[in-house]
Order: C-alpha cells, then structure tokens, then sequence
C-alpha cells in the first residue's frame, strides 16, 4: 500500500516538476522525464523509444503533461513527419474514421485553427488512398501527401507547410 501511495504522489508530482521540459531531440513524454539529465546515444535512443512505444506523447500533448506543450504550432515539416512516425498505426486508423485523438492532435499541432478542423478532417478521411498510398509509406511520405492535400485545397491552403 505505501508502495502505490508513493507511485501516486510521485506521478501527481511529475507534471508540475522543473524537470517537465522536452528534451529537444526526444520530444516529450515519460522517456523524457525518466531519462532527463543523462547523455549519450544511449539514453537518447532509449527515451524516445520509450516516448514513441508506449503512446503517452499523444496523451502528454493533449492534456500538457510530461513535458509536452500542446499549445504551441509546429512549423518544421521534419518535427511534424517526427510525430507523424510516432503515431503512424494510429493516425491511419484515426484517419480512416476521420475523427479520434490522433488526428485532433495533428491539427493541434499541425496549427489548424478549431473552425477549419472539421474540414481537414474531412479532406484527410475522404484523400485516405492518397495520403496512405502504400503499405511501406514513412511518415514523410505521408506529411508531404497531407501537406499538399492542404496546399491545393482552398479553405486550408493557408495552413501548407
């Protein structure tokens, strides 16, 4: 029972400690805030698996915990293809459905504005071939599919990268 108290107040604690600051090669998420203050390639590979496996970016991002700032726009198509690898499986479901909480947390930090998000969710579902145009596609592939969807759409043209 003390064990469970201590885990309880230890992860109460986490998001409101200094420590809560993404590592800027890792991201952000419980890879970060187990790994923080060590170097090497090491404990860099082993934070962002972490980050990347176990699918607590997402939720870091959507309620700012772990280190993760979901209020900022990610301008830098390499920082967003980094978290379109990350949540490849689930963004491909989530688009599918055209809802669901990778998705919203694309636009999120793609930047789309809560007015334009319905139609980008939509422009994705409807594009789905397009945007997933191959079983080996890499999050690359799928950013640039994306991106020039919005490009050439006219209500979301202003959000290309």
């Amino acid at each position: 029972m003390k064990k469970l108290l201590a885990v309880a107040a230890l992860a109460a604690t986490l998001p409101l400690s200094q420590v809560a600051i993404a590592d800027s090669d890792i991201g952000c998420g419980l890879g970060t805030m187990v790994f923080d203050g060590k170097s090497g390639k090491v404990s860099k590979i082993l934070g962002a698996t972490t980050n990347g496996t176990s699918g607590n970016q997402t939720f870091g991002i959507t309620f700012g915990t772990l280190g993760c700032d979901g209020t900022g726009t990610i301008s830098s198509s390499e920082k967003l293809a980094m978290f379109i690898d990350g949540n490849l499986d689930n963004l491909a479901r989530d688009i599918a459905k055209g809802e669901g909480e990778t998705l919203a947390t694309l636009s999120e930090v793609w930047g789309i504005q809560e007015a334009d998000k319905a139609a980008f969710n939509e422009l994705a579902q409807e594009n789905f071939s397009e945007v997933f145009n191959s079983e080996s596609v890499t999050s690359e592939e799928v950013f640039a599919n994306l991106n020039t969807l919005v490009a050439d759409n006219d209500a979301l043209a202003a959000y290309a990268i």
